[in-house]
């Protein structure tokens, strides 16, 4: 029932959203559609990525309250853990047509923002962007629990902006799963600590590898300690990979051009 339903929530709001998208189109009198992706990292692991005039937000928390002048079409959260979800500012981004996406477990949320549920391997489609939810858990050494089980089924997410894929791993260790991602992602965003909660250290270097991705971007932490990792882990990422590592201070943006 709970697929079925999010299916139909979704296929409904996809409906919707592509013939605003076309009208769009057709306004502009058949002029080139601007294909640049604008990522903004927020706070946190929280980003903002705008393209194909759509808005759509992952994890965003701490935001400002003038953040309503940018108002979501999508809103995706990875778990519930405060650093990642903050109910008052899922409330901040809402317009009409707002979707929220929450991982199924999260039943409260889903009820308090009318989402729709999600696990990993599920999909939807506005226009020319395709959101799928995909694996996020942590392991933990024996005799201690995870914070974030496999079993909770929490998400992170691949957005495909028309062949230009952004992932955002949300809390995450180095999982087999990515595995499944190679050659796939432009962008990662990955956590890179602390250790009790993400990768961190050489897994991260671990990851991109399994991932070929374009750009490596860290989030779940600080300017300095992004600077820092790649002090350290840049020679390691160069030898693996071909990938672009950007330290992306909170709020600022960069636009990537496919």
């Amino acid at each position: 029932m709970r697929t079925r339903l999010a299916a139909l929530l979704v296929g409904l709001l996809v409906v919707g959203l592509g013939a605003t998208a076309m009208a769009g189109f057709l306004i502009m009198g058949g002029q080139q559609v601007d294909t640049s992706i604008t990522l903004t990292h927020l706070d946190h692991a929280g980003v903002m990525i705008e393209a194909r005039g759509l808005r759509i937000y992952i994890d965003p928390i701490n935001l400002e309250d003038n953040y309503t002048q940018l108002p979501a079409d999508v809103v995706l959260i990875t778990h519930h853990h405060g650093d990642h979800y903050q109910e008052s500012n899922v409330s901040l981004l809402q317009k009409e047509g707002t979707i929220n996406v929450f991982p199924a477990i999260m039943s409260e949320a889903i009820a308090t923002h009318d989402g729709v549920s999600v696990v990993p391997g599920d999909t939807m489609t506005m226009g020319s962007i395709m959101i799928s939810a995909f694996y996020m858990y942590t392991t933990a050494p024996e005799g201690f629990d995870s914070t974030h089980p496999r079993e909770s089924n929490y998400t992170s997410y691949l957005v495909d902006i028309n062949g230009f894929t952004i992932f955002h791993a949300g809390d995450s260790r180095n999982i087999t799963e990515y595995e499944q991602l190679s050659g796939s992602v432009d962008v990662a965003l990955l956590p890179i600590g602390p250790g009790c909660q993400t990768m961190y250290g050489y897994e991260v270097v671990d990851a991109i590898e399994k991932m070929q991705p374009g750009y490596f971007i860290p989030i779940h932490t600080t300017e300095l300690n992004a600077e820092l990792f790649l002090y350290t882990y840049g020679d390691d990422i160069e030898e693996i990979s071909d990938c672009q590592c950007l330290v992306m201070p909170d709020f600022s943006s960069h636009v990537f051009e496919p």
